[in-house]
């Protein structure tokens, strides 16, 4: 566990294992030990980097506006404090972080040898609203000075994580100090609300993105999905792995939390052959 500075602001790091990096973005209001079900899958064979974004786990709030270009560039800066010159590296984003990954693949294309988007967020038609991050700025220092998220904050994660996975208990669950000094933060609370409220201008700067950002040429791309039930989510899933010229792969069962429930289909991903450096699975013989 480290800190790294990148733009004044002190980022949490975690870095585990050996062999080619991979580096996994959590979804939004998510911590670095989300992923935890998932690095001893892959930590044998990837060095596998894992970072709270601003406002997010143990990391400081940001001082400026989240957008699609800043968080590739964020996840750039953090590869360049822990991995400096590595070879390119798999990037795997979960939820709205699929966004940030597909960024840093278009905006950093030299650096990007596999993309994995996890239940990834997709907008077809997003409306970026210029009183939302206001709004949510407001709404998160009342609730804060009200001293909510220390009354609330853990259980809440308790309960968001219930409604967002299949399995039961939860594999690998975090230590209660530990859901207590993230989730019991007022720091978290207001950075989830901030980040949420410029969701739509994040999606629509992707969009724009694609339009003159193209992927490399022959990158391996992999939606993997959770239909979870939900025909139209599975469509809109299978859209994007179109767009992309992905392979789509469903991980269920499986609630929108796959690295909870699925932890073997997130690494399967990561280290099938052809997905990223390396050799895959086999190279640990």
């Amino acid at each position: 566990m480290s800190f790294v500075r990148i733009g004044g602001v002190a980022h949490h790091v975690v870095v585990d294992g050996r062999g080619p990096v991979c580096v996994l973005a959590a979804g939004l209001g998510m911590s670095w030990f989300d992923w935890d079900p998932v690095v001893p899958l892959l930590a044998p064979h990837r060095t596998v980097v894992r970072f709270d974004r601003p406002g997010h786990g143990l990391s400081e709030r940001a001082t400026a506006p989240v957008t699609a270009a800043g968080e590739a560039h964020r996840i750039a800066a953090v590869l360049d404090a822990v991995a400096p010159g590595r070879a390119p590296v798999t990037v795997v984003g979960h939820s709205i972080a699929g966004f940030h990954a597909e960024a840093f693949a278009r905006l950093h294309p030299a650096r990007t040898a596999g993309l994995v988007l996890v239940d990834s967020s997709v907008e077809e038609r997003p409306r970026p609203s210029r009183t939302a991050p206001v709004l949510a700025r407001a709404l998160g220092a009342a609730l804060a000075a009200a001293g909510l998220p220390a009354a609330l904050g853990p259980g809440l994660r308790a309960l968001s994580v219930r409604r967002s996975s299949y399995r039961r208990p939860a594999p690998c669950p975090p230590p209660a100090d530990l859901v207590r000094r993230v989730y019991g933060s007022s720091r978290v609370l207001r950075g989830t609300f901030d980040e949420n409220a410029r969701y739509a201008a994040v999606a629509a700067e992707l969009l724009a993105l694609r339009a003159h950002a193209p992927l490399p040429p022959g990158l391996p791309v992999t939606v993997l999905a959770a239909p979870d039930g939900s025909a139209r989510w599975e469509r809109r899933q299978r859209t994007l792995a179109r767009r992309l010229g992905a392979r789509y792969e469903a991980a269920g069962p499986s609630g929108h939390l796959v690295m909870l429930d699925r932890p073997d289909a997130v690494a399967r991903a990561v280290l099938a052959p052809g997905a990223g450096p390396g050799a895959g699975p086999q190279d640990a013989a």
